[in-house]
């Protein structure tokens, strides 16, 4: 007889006897009395004849690998169960054999179903009154796990597990129907991949992991025979616990019996398996963000949870979105450096160590692309335990009162990032950078000069009386932080100095609710519900007369992302935590593409970047900087740098962003628990630690020169400023207005000239200087020499091109000037 011939009949008679059998156990279930009548056999082998053949299956739930962006470092894993398939090559033959040995001894031999296994069982069963013996081959076994991870509804996962005939019934039909379809290795390769094995641990490839601590191809035979002996009752033989240890030891030497009887190993192999002591790892694989291979590399991992879950691509719910998070087996390369994270929390432990009550907060990103390379925080990523709590009572004197408890040293709070109750924190004048954006936009030239008097009574409407306020009025009246910055300014000299009433009056030319415009192009989102508001309603925004002076909310990685836009030209890329995102079945995700726009033109940004480069220490061929806020940076860094440092009103904040060509950091120093704290924060702190993780993610890296802007944005439409020495003031002013010049006499005082007192001495500048721009007449004493004949007063001279008056502070590396640093 041909072999295709023989093996018909024997699926046929095994169809014959199933369905007979299983009519008898149906009926024996029901009416015991007639269990073995031939109307119970013909109803059975009906029944059996009509289920259906086709099993769907779903891929089992596997879990997700988190990696920094050299694709080889692990962050982190994701799985609501511990599992990743692997093919059965990658399984030692021990294993194989041991799970063969240990739950279906006639597997290679029968078609699915174990015909003599399942009479045997019914003898068995009816002789004890109760089902003992199960008879359920590894194929029928795989068939039900299949099942119930295939089931779309609870009730359906209840019918693929509940002990009944009809289950066993349509288990055999499925049983032999992949017999036919699959090889027995490929049957087994399934099994080994599905199959529970307790302690979290799903499938053969976890199983060895969380047991032994190795993979699948290196199992020996007393480690084999005990996990395969897992699979029958995971709890009860859990070998973690006391009472399952022994239980685990005898399942494990039963089943190296078996294998004997297989042939699998011979008896001197499995006395010495029995021999080996049991030694597990019992260990669950570490699972989410709070149990990241390095804790601090928890805050990055939470935001790309986050972002994960606001991703449609990934499901129309947030359940759905986990579910493939932590079922789909996805490879996720992210966008985390470590040389880059590493540095930073070096940097921010060696400014504030993590117990401190400030929060110093350290975000880097890459420019032109949006990858974030780091998140580091003086904070432990995990949760307080209520029952034994480490976090001290919150700085909030009210919620101190109530005994909240704040979040140092652990919280999960999304601090750098933002998000739920997070809305950031306010980060002073590095907002200026937006204002100048706007006003460059405007066609206001680095060379646009103001000058910056201290006070300055603006026409911004606030609360008369309130500390805001100029004396006896109702309009803002801001400060500079020192006398030295008082005086004519442009926007190198008012940037790298960060003069408060350079600014303001700036943002009341240019309009605040373009500024803001600026700020949200760049990525300020405006958490806060009053920031919003004002950024909803141009004709409030308009009112904003602080907003140029940062008190408006941000996070750390806004803030760098921001000031990464201009150093790639304009070019704004939304903050993304992914570098590559394959699926269970290597297809790359186009999810993890840059998503870039040009938010500012080319020339406006290279011209922020220009003036920007001031107070970090730096120049190029066309800025002309005069004071600098931190000027150590460039030092440090090593690189051409561009940044600014920002104070908040009574120092309630400190930050600074700094940013090369191809990596922005910025760093924020405040209070989480407490907005409103009064512990002074001071740059000291955070500056070393924003300048210090640039310094550590360059290294390595091609030093890349910023583009110098060109055309009417660095000088403008320069004009010849007239000669007025000895006129009158008023002769003077009008023919320096009539020139397109907005003109100021200095009232400092009168100086030493041959002009007759109370004349023109002259102007600052002279020469040549913008349009528009601010030219001062100097008041003469009468006092100084009479000119010689030959001289001729009153033509101006060649000048010195428009240098301003006064430059800022000189580089006090304390602080910004928005709050009398």
């Amino acid at each position: 007889m041909r072999k295709r011939d023989h093996n018909l009949l024997t699926n046929a008679a095994s169809l014959l006897i199933c369905g007979l059998l299983a009519g008898v156990v149906v009926a024996a279930a029901a009416f015991p009395a007639v269990a073995m009548s031939g109307l119970a056999a013909k109803a059975g082998a009906e029944t059996f004849d009509k289920l259906p053949t086709e099993l769907t299956v779903k891929r089992a739930p596997q879990i997700s690998y988190l990696y920094a962006s050299d694709g080889k470092t692990m962050l982190a894993a994701m799985y609501d169960e511990n599992r990743r398939d692997v093919p059965l090559a990658d399984v030692s033959p021990i294993m194989q054999a041991a799970i063969v040995a240990a739950e279906d001894h006639n597997f290679y031999s029968h078609n699915g179903v174990d015909v003599k296994g399942v009479a045997r069982a019914f003898v068995a069963n009816q002789n004890a009154g109760q089902t003992q013996q199960g008879a359920s081959t590894l194929t029928m076994q795989y068939v039900r796990l299949a099942i119930a991870y295939s089931a779309n509804h609870p009730e359906d996962v209840i019918a693929a597990t509940e002990d009944t005939s009809a289950r066993k019934l349509r288990e055999m039909k499925y049983a032999m129907q992949l017999t036919k379809e699959m090889s027995k290795d490929e049957i087994l390769e399934r099994y080994l991949n599905i199959a529970p094995f307790g302690n979290g641990a799903y499938g053969v490839f976890a199983a060895s992991q969380v047991y032994f601590g190795k993979q699948p191809a290196d199992l020996t035979i007393d480690e084999a025979a005990m996990l395969a002996g897992l699979v029958k009752a995971p709890t009860a033989f859990d070998p973690t616990t006391p009472g399952g240890y022994p239980m685990a030891v005898d399942r494990r030497n039963y089943v190296i019996d078996n294998m004997v009887k297989t042939g699998a190993i011979t008896q001197q192999e499995a006395d010495e398996a029995k021999a080996v002591e049991l030694v597990v790892k019992g260990k669950r694989a570490p699972n989410g963000c709070v149990a990241a291979n390095k804790n601090h590399w928890g805050f990055f991992c939470d935001f790309f949870y986050r972002w994960w879950m606001e991703q449609e691509t990934f499901g129309a719910t947030t359940y759905d979105r986990e579910r493939r998070l932590k079922s789909g087996g996805y490879h996720i390369v992210t966008s985390l450096d470590v040389q880059t994270q590493e540095g930073a929390k070096k940097a921010v432990e060696r400014a504030l160590k993590t117990g401190s009550k400030n929060a110093l907060m350290v975000a880097a990103i890459e420019p032109g692309t949006g990858y974030v390379r780091g998140m580091a925080v003086n904070r432990n990523f995990k949760l307080d335990d209520p029952d034994n709590p480490q976090n001290k009572v919150s700085t909030d004197p009210a919620k101190a009162k109530k005994g909240i408890r704040g979040t140092y040293p652990n919280t999960t709070n999304p601090l750098l990032s933002g998000g739920g109750d997070i809305t950031g924190y306010q980060a002073g004048s590095t907002f200026k950078m937006f204002t100048m954006v706007a006003a460059l936009e405007k066609g206001y030239p680095l060379e646009y000069t103001i000058n910056a008097k201290s006070p300055y009574q603006s026409k911004y409407i606030v609360e008369q009386g309130s500390p805001a306020a100029c004396p006896g009025t109702n309009k803002y009246c801001p400060r500079n932080a020192s006398p030295s910055m008082n005086g004519v300014h442009n926007m190198w000299s008012a940037f790298g100095g960060s003069v408060n009433t350079y600014f303001v009056p700036l943002q009341e030319q240019v309009g605040a609710a373009n500024a803001i415009d600026v700020a949200q192009r760049l990525g300020i989102t405006f958490r806060a519900a009053n920031d919003a508001r004002f950024a909803a309603d141009p004709e409030g925004a308009n009112q904003w007369g602080a907003f140029t002076l940062g008190v408006s909310a941000t996070t750390p990685l806004e803030l760098a992302n921001a000031y990464a836009t201009l150093a790639a030209d304009g070019k704004y890329c939304t903050p993304l935590p992914v570098q590559e995102i394959r699926d269970a079945d290597g297809n790359s995700l186009d999810i993890a593409s840059p998503q870039c726009k040009q938010a500012v033109s080319v020339e406006v940004a290279r011209a922020a970047i220009d003036a920007a480069r001031c107070p970090v220490g730096d120049n190029s061929s066309t800025s002309r900087c005069t004071g600098r806020t931190a000027g150590i940076v460039r030092s440090v860094v090593g690189h051409p740098v561009a940044g600014k440092t920002g104070t908040t009103d009574g120092e309630k904040t400190a930050s600074l962003a700094v940013t090369t060509k191809q990596l922005a950091v910025a760093g924020i120093l405040a209070d989480p628990d407490w907005a409103d704290t009064n512990v002074a924060m001071k740059h000291y702190i955070v500056n070393p630690a924003v300048y210090e993780t640039l310094r550590d993610g360059m290294k390595g890296k091609e030093k890349k020169q910023f583009t110098p802007p060109s055309g009417k944005l660095v000088r403008g439409e320069q004009r010849s400023i007239p000669g007025v020495e000895c006129q009158s003031i008023d002769n003077a002013r009008s023919r320096l207005s009539g020139a397109g010049f907005q003109v100021e006499v200095d009232r400092s005082g009168p100086i030493t000239s041959a002009c007759p007192a109370g004349t023109a001495a002259g102007t600052t500048p002279s020469g040549r200087t913008i349009k528009g721009g601010v030219v001062i007449i100097k008041v003469s004493n009468g006092q100084g020499a009479q000119p010689s004949p030959d001289e001729s007063p009153g033509d101006g001279g060649p000048g010195d091109g428009g240098t301003p008056g006064r430059p800022g502070n000189g580089g006090n590396p304390g602080g910004d000037g928005d709050d009398g640093d």
